[in-house]
Order: structure tokens, then C-alpha cells, then sequence
């Protein structure tokens, strides 16, 4: 069996077809996710297409199933039971699971170690990791933190952070890369380490996103010095990043 993630339910092959009509109106949660403020049902109407009549009874639906809520004015939006089932679903499958998968893709096209790191205490924190084979490689378990400075996952979460995560992070006990450190990690899309916090070992580290587009991860090849060559893991590990984001938003499900 492949060792693939994902959240369909393998029973086509029996005859089951999901529900359309479910599915049309799940739809609009997409939609209030994706929005910013909430939303008179003319605006809904307009946005997605659908007669007002249509889109009425699919807003009163999801309202009905405690998927939605209206303001005092009337405009529609998410309730907080999104963000309840969206912490349950974190504490049944956390990110480092949920990307474990993907790591280890990367790590059987490009031979080398492969980890996923957030900022945790306002340091970046390994919580996923996958080995390679080789008998030389970097000794970094689950949990260890590194420095935002001179790290590449650090350089990406800096570089990437969203205007309030990197005031909180100027705000730290810890140096931040310089300014034009940062501009070059993100004028290339990734970031490679100075080789300090590991003596004879570099990384290079891409950006994982969220739904809304903001930073949250950043995932890593650690490789010693002797075999590190950026032109053959740059694409790979691009390629991982976005196969990461995709897995956390829900979009990627093969």
C-alpha cells in the first residue's frame, strides 16, 4: 500500500458517490474561509454564482448545522465551531504527522534528512523528521530548538512571518538574520544555513504556508558540508513546501 495521504474515502470502487448537494453546500465554508470580514447574503450571492433563493437556503443549512452564524446586522459567518473542530483535528493529526508523508518523499528523491520546524517560544522547533539512509548524516531530534539568526529554517520563518509574528520575534530575547539576509531569502523563495549551529553541516529551508497565506512552517534538508549541493535540492525541496501546504489546507489529498 502506498504510503500516500490522504482524506478520501476509498469506497468508488463499491458504488458510493459523495452527496452533491452536501458538497455544493460545504462549499460555502471554503468560501467564509476564505473571506475577511462577514457577508450579506447579496455579496454571497454575487461571489459564488448562486441565486439568492439557493444561497439562502445553503446559509440557512450551515447555520442550522452550527457551521455558521449571523452578526447583529444580519451578515453571515464562520461560527466557532470551526475553530473547535479545527483544534481537534490538530490533537488527532498534528502538523508533524500530517507531513510526514511528504518528508519522506523528499527524502527518497534527494538521499538526505528532511524536517519540519514551527516557531515555538520564539525559536524554531523541530516537529517532524525523517533520515535518511546514510550512515553520515546530522544528529537534530524531535524537539530541538536552533537560532533564528544563523539557522535556515530560522531564516524562513523570519523572512516569511507575518507583520505581527515578526514584530513578536524583533520583540524576543533572540537575534533575527539582518535585514538583508532576510530580502534575499525572500527574493529566492528559501534560505540556506551559515553552518555555525552545526560545525561540518548545512540546510536549506523553503516556506510552508496556512490557508490564509501566512508562514507557519518552514521544511529543511540538513545535509553535511561535504555533500551539499543547492542546485540539486532547491527544486525538491520547492516542490515539498508545496506539497506540505497543500496537505495542511486540505487541497492536496493524493
Amino acid at each position: 500500500m502506498p504510503k500516500h495521504y490522504s482524506n478520501r474515502i476509498k469506497d468508488e470502487e463499491a458504488g458510493v458517490r459523495p452527496l452533491s448537494t452536501v458538497l455544493r453546500t460545504l462549499e460555502l465554508i471554503d468560501f467564509f474561509a476564505a473571506q475577511t470580514r462577514p457577508q450579506k447574503l447579496s455579496e454571497v450571492s454575487q461571489a459564488t454564482g448562486l441565486s439568492p433563493a439557493t444561497a439562502y437556503q445553503r446559509l440557512f443549512t450551515l447555520i442550522s448545522a452550527g457551521w455558521l452564524e449571523q452578526d447583529d446586522v444580519g451578515r453571515y459567518r464562520l461560527s466557532m465551531l470551526a475553530t473547535r473542530l479545527a483544534a481537534a483535528a490538530l490533537e488527532q493529526a498534528d502538523i508533524g504527522m500530517r507531513s510526514e508523508p511528504a518528508l519522506a518523499r523528499l527524502v527518497s528523491r534527494v538521499g538526505e534528512t528532511a524536517s519540519l520546524s514551527v516557531i515555538d517560544r520564539g525559536l524554531p522547533c523541530i516537529v517532524a523528521r525523517v533520515e535518511s539512509d546514510s550512515l553520515l548524516r546530522a544528529d537534530q531530534k524531535l524537539g530541538t530548538l536552533m537560532r533564528l539568526n544563523d539557522s535556515a529554517s530560522g531564516r524562513v520563518l523570519a523572512a516569511f512571518a507575518d507583520a505581527a509574528t515578526l514584530h513578536r520575534l524583533r520583540e524576543g530575547d533572540h537575534p533575527l538574520p539582518s535585514d538583508d539576509v532576510l530580502e534575499e531569502a525572500r527574493e529566492k523563495g528559501f534560505a540556506v544555513s551559515t553552518g555555525y549551529t552545526n560545525s561540518g553541516v548545512l540546510a536549506v529551508a523553503a516556506p510552508v504556508y496556512d490557508l490564509h497565506g501566512r508562514c507557519r512552517a518552514a521544511v529543511s534538508l540538513v545535509v553535511p558540508e561535504m555533500r551539499f549541493n543547492l542546485d540539486r535540492f532547491v527544486d525538491p525541496l520547492l516542490e515539498a513546501a508545496s506539497e506540505i501546504t497543500g496537505i495542511l489546507n486540505g487541497s492536496e489529498t493524493e
